[in-house]
């Protein structure tokens, strides 16, 4: 990206996946979020001496399923690496991480970007163990560590540094986001901790091929949030490279409040963390069997559902990006258009009405009371005529509040739109007569004054009217006169 500085952004992303394990990935302590402090833990996860880890199969399936749905390359001889740093939240004194051997290398994910595909590249996908989680007293006196995370389950998906700015980097994370949840690899919970990003971001001079010195933002808990620290480290950076000074290679974090970027610690190199060959765990042979058979377990993915709702349903893709962003909002637009509905007008209800009702309250399309056979419904009283537009919103909102379907709610309320020639004409008669300088403005050439008779007569129909049908019955009486 231009910053019209003459310097080029360059973002590589570190997301932490959390997999969606019922049981620690080298013991049988439980991984559930919330519990009280310290009491999903065992010696194995709190590293005593004289313990041993036993890998968690399922923990390795979601991994594979991951790097294969990433267009990785699988390592079938992989292993288990210690990497050795010393933080409280970690009582081993070591994490067991994956180093030169993880379990998928040299994948890609595509985003849209502008109307057009971009390919940002994956460098790897690794398993390893959580570390527990510090809590610090506000006036700095005492640290809390709660170790129920430890040894909870994650993959490293590290990306190349291929996105060029901020936006690009959301769009990447909310492709992982999918990708974890249509494989139903993760919770992808970012306010849970489930999924967690990193950023390093550095920029060089315009046509400069090698790397500037680059920051690392840490643990952003939003999308929002990490376009925001990156859009303010481009800005940060931007200014210290034009005074002539020099960017410093650290760690900083992203204050909500100030939205701005703070330093948290200079950054460690590689080898510190001293790699070796983990000596408690053999090596992971994957053969090719069990690839095969999780290959075919893999979902239809975002990317080609959004192919698909184009293609075959004829959708901009601007609506099959929104649509296919979450896995339920696919599968639910899927059913809305399984059950009958016109899959534009499907698309215009979720995307609009049903949304937004359902992020006013913070309900999933999962909880909302309308479901898809009734949005279905509804669509269908349009198409019939039965109803306008401007009804069937006030249906749905009858619908919300009721669970009841549209058939039942217009029958009840009397709402069925008038569509009778013979009953609406002896009304738009009476509203010509009464509004002669609305009738001589539209007969004179002013034809902006037919919307107030179109409107005068909606009123006095309660807005049961068929819009289209008053317009041409008063063009016609109108014409007839002149």
């Amino acid at each position: 990206m231009s910053t019209g500085t003459a310097f080029e952004t360059v973002i590589g992303l570190e997301v932490h996946v959390e997999l969606k394990t019922e049981t620690k990935i080298f013991c049988g302590c439980k991984t559930t979020f919330g519990s009280p402090p310290n009491t999903n833990v065992c010696p194995v996860c709190l590293g005593h001496p004289g313990t041993l880890p036993v890998l968690n199969r399922h923990a390795v399936e979601l991994a594979l399923k991951a790097a294969l749905a990433l267009n990785c390359r699988v390592n079938q001889d992989s292993k288990f690496d210690r990497k050795n740093y010393f933080y409280p939240d970690l009582p081993k004194g070591y994490q067991i991480s994956q180093y030169d051997k993880p379990i998928g290398e040299h994948g890609y994910l595509e985003i849209e970007v502008g109307g057009e595909s971009k390919r940002i590249g994956i460098t790897r996908v690794h398993l390893e163990e959580d570390a527990g989680k510090s809590s610090h007293a506000a006036d700095g006196t005492h640290t809390l560590v709660d170790y129920n995370r430890t040894g909870v389950p994650l993959i490293e998906i590290v990306s190349e540094p291929d996105i060029r700015t901020p936006e690009e980097a959301r769009l990447y994370l909310e492709g992982i986001k999918a990708i974890m949840q249509y494989c139903d690899i993760s919770d992808v919970r970012m306010e849970e901790g489930s999924l967690r990003c990193d950023a390093n971001i550095s920029l060089r001079p315009v046509g400069q091929r090698e790397f500037g010195q680059k920051t690392e933002l840490k643990n952003m808990n939003s999308f929002r949030n990490v376009e925001r620290g990156l859009h303010y480290e481009v800005l940060r950076q931007t200014e210290i490279l034009q005074d002539g000074g020099t960017v410093s290679q650290e760690t900083r974090r992203f204050d909500e409040t100030t939205q701005t970027t703070a330093l948290m610690r200079t950054k460690e190199e590689a080898h510190d963390y001293r790699y070796f060959p983990e000596p408690d765990l053999v090596r992971l042979t994957i053969d090719d069997a069990w690839l095969v058979h999780l290959r075919q377990e893999l979902p239809e993915l975002p990317a080609a559902r959004r192919r698909r709702f184009i293609s075959d349903f004829g959708l901009p893709a601007y609506d099959a990006g929104v649509l296919t962003s979450d896995l339920a909002i696919a599968n639910y637009f899927d059913a809305v258009v399984a059950a009958g509905a016109e899959p534009k007008s499907a698309s215009n209800w979720i995307m609009g009405d049903v949304l937004a009702y359902l992020n006013n309250r913070n309900l999933s399309i999962a909880q909302s009371p309308v479901g898809p056979r009734q949005l279905a419904g509804l669509i269908a009283e349009i198409a019939a005529e039965t109803i306008s537009i401007k009804q069937a919103k006030d249906v749905l909102q009858v619908m919300f509040g009721t669970g009841n379907d549209a058939k039942t709610i217009i029958r009840e309320q009397g709402m069925e739109q008038i569509s009778d020639a013979s009953a609406l004409v002896p009304i738009i008669d009476e509203v010509i007569a009464n509004n002669e300088k609305s009738v001589s403005d539209y007969l004179s050439g002013k034809e902006k004054a037919l919307g107030a008779l179109v409107g005068q007569t909606m009123k006095a129909t309660k807005g049961k009217a068929n819009p289209g049908l008053v317009n041409k019955l008063i063009i016609e009486r109108l014409q007839d006169r002149s």
